[in-house]
């Protein structure tokens, strides 16, 4: 980022304090948790070599996404681009729904939205890139990354200060838990086990 975005990301931070009480009432309503691959649960990064493709997922994500499933809340992630490594690592979390490839990001998440029984208002989207905005616009949570483009900012109703691919996603799942005051049973879950 160069210093003016840097400028407008650290504005569109100090203003989400302004916005805290909306921002709960959003994320209180979640039902479905919609992300990108590429830039929110990666850093971006695709390394190409003789045994294939991969990529780096963060674990503190991936348990993110794990307790959002476990209080209820469906997951998928919808990617423009087919990858080995992002259906391993789907299938390893056990991840609702996913989608990738060529079609369209939206029509992608209308299917997925009828199938999980919700209305957009309770779904949340996470998007980093032009491919993202229409999501971004449409989801009643819409959470953006500071790697983004600047041009998802004014879209979204929460900028993460965690980066892609290093809990990004995990700071999203943990505003929505604490928003549906499950966050509180899940720590006394796991501190009795």
């Amino acid at each position: 980022m160069d210093g003016l975005e840097i400028a407008a990301y650290m504005t569109r931070v100090e203003s989400d304090e302004d916005h805290q009480p909306e921002l709960a009432a959003r994320a209180s309503r979640i039902r479905l948790f919609l992300c990108d691959v590429d830039g929110i649960l990666t850093d971006g990064t695709v390394t190409v070599g003789e045994l294939g493709e991969t990529k780096q997922f963060s674990i503190l994500d991936g348990l993110g996404l794990k307790l959002l499933q476990h209080e209820g809340i469906k997951v998928g992630w919808i990617s423009n681009r087919t990858s080995p490594a992002t259906a391993k690592r789907a299938a390893e979390l056990k991840i609702d729904f996913l989608f990738q490839g060529e079609g369209g990001k939206i029509s992608a998440a209308d299917k997925i939205v009828l199938e999980a029984g919700c209305g957009w208002d309770e779904v949340s989207y996470a998007g980093d890139d032009v491919v993202d905005l229409g999501l971004l616009k449409k989801a009643g949570l819409a959470f953006g990354v500071p790697s983004g483009i600047p041009e998802t900012w004014p879209l979204c109703h929460h900028v993460t200060t965690a980066l892609a691919g290093k809990g990004a996603v995990r700071e999203m799942a943990q505003l929505i838990l604490k928003s549906q005051n499950k966050w509180e049973k899940l720590i006394e879950h796991f501190s009795s086990i």
